[in-house]
């Protein structure tokens, strides 16, 4: 087997695989493996595959594990709504870790490496096409390879989409800046012991402890008026500031520690049900990039994995041999589905975030009146991951903003 692509989800998904005795090299285009970014949030839908891979206990040396996710208003700073992480780690079974994104790449990398997964560098995949049975990827040197199976985990601007989709990535107009730091450079008091993330008209900002509260993470985004204006610079440092200058000073203290030489503009796509062609099947961002507000991105490519070689290995004969079209049926069957829910309800919870005026008065109203140990509107996400249609679990009822009285 190939796996198109050596971050998060193509080695999590080699890693699966090999796991059930299947040879897989993993074509990487970079010269050398690596993750850029800051901190990352993996919730128990997660952790409990961690749990299985026997990679759990080496993630939790590595990242914290908090205590509550608290959800403030922006402009005032007043706590909205709170889960308590220590329930939710007894309602689930599983915990709800922060990692640094470049510390769950190397877990995954050094198990594929135990795992005798064939790691290739600098190869960079610019075609592929089916065969008959099988698959091969052209490189941009000229050079092919081919297996009986691809999966193409080659992110939001895949290649191997245009065989099953002609759309294009979608612009959200809002652009995120990240800063992972030494905790002594935050200056100030900050509570690791939680997961804050702080609401505004048009922005909010994510802050939580990394590696064992040595270092602080910060995420700040906004909208860009430039986007808006159809102008091609856009999400510059300067509408960095003016985002933000509006903000509770627990948020504005924060946006000085900003890494301002780099941002990441924030781009989905519109969800798609057709994942597989032939003996191609796409992974992870390929086939369903979301927005970051639900903190599933990463996750649910991990779940692909997981759910790609439990079909490997429920369609494998008694001579070893896997159907693998039966396989890569039954995980088409279920995935695309719920990855649809989740792209739509992160743009939906992204309006959510963002209101302003009345709106944003009577979402904090609503929210306010949410009891900490109302696991309605996550029980869905969080949850045992689905190996069939009929395990996926039914979606939350969305409370409409104007059942909530007029301030």
């Amino acid at each position: 087997m190939l796996v198109v692509g050596g971050g998060i989800g193509g080695l999590s998904a080699a890693f699966a695989l090999a796991r059930e005795g299947v040879r897989v090299r993993v074509l990487e285009q970079a010269r050398e493996f690596g993750e850029v970014g800051a901190g990352l949030q993996i919730a128990p839908n997660c952790t409990r595959i961690l749990r299985e891979y026997g990679l759990l206990d080496e993630a939790g040396s590595l990242g914290v594990l908090p205590k509550s996710m608290v959800m403030r208003d922006a402009v005032d700073g007043a706590e909205l709504t709170r889960l308590d992480l220590t329930d939710l780690e007894r309602r689930y079974g599983f915990p709800y870790m922060v990692i640094h994104r470049s510390d769950l790449h190397a877990i995954f990398l050094r198990a594929c490496r135990r795992a005798g997964v064939d790691l290739v560098t600098d190869a960079r995949v610019v075609g592929y096409e089916n065969l008959a049975p099988g698959a091969r990827v052209r490189l941009a040197d000229g050079r092919t390879d081919q297996a009986r199976i691809v999966i193409a985990a080659d992110g939001l601007r895949s290649v191997a989409r245009g065989l099953l989709s002609g759309d294009e990535p979608v612009s959200s107009s809002y652009v995120a800046y990240r800063a992972a730091v030494p905790i002594e450079q935050a200056g100030r008091d900050v509570d690791l012991s939680e997961v804050s993330v702080h609401v505004g008209p048009g922005c909010h900002f994510v802050r939580y402890g990394l590696r064992g509260g040595e270092m602080l993470n910060q995420v700040a985004v906004f909208r860009s008026p430039r986007a808006l204006a159809g102008e091609e610079d856009w999400g510059t440092p300067d509408e960095l500031d003016d985002a933000f200058a509006g903000t509770c000073r627990e948020v504005r203290t924060g946006i000085p520690l900003m890494w301002r030489d780099r941002s990441w503009r924030m781009f989905d796509r519109d969800p798609i049900m057709t994942w597989v062609d032939g003996d191609i099947a796409l992974l992870g961002d390929a086939a369903h990039p979301p927005l970051q507000y639900m903190a599933q991105g990463a996750i649910m490519a991990i779940e692909d994995g997981w759910v790609l070689a439990r079909q490997a290995a429920a369609h494998r004969a008694a001579d070893g041999t896997i159907d693998w079209r039966g396989a890569l049926a039954a995980y088409e069957a279920v995935r695309p589905e719920h990855c649809r829910r989740v792209v739509t309800t992160a743009r939906a919870w992204g309006e959510l975030w963002h209101l302003d005026g009345i709106a944003r008065h009577r979402r904090n109203t609503l929210l306010r009146a949410r009891d900490t140990y109302d696991y309605s509107f996550i029980d869905w996400i969080y949850g045992p991951t689905a190996l069939t249609p009929q395990e996926e679990p039914p979606m939350f009822s969305p409370i409409p903003l104007d059942s909530a009285d007029r301030p």
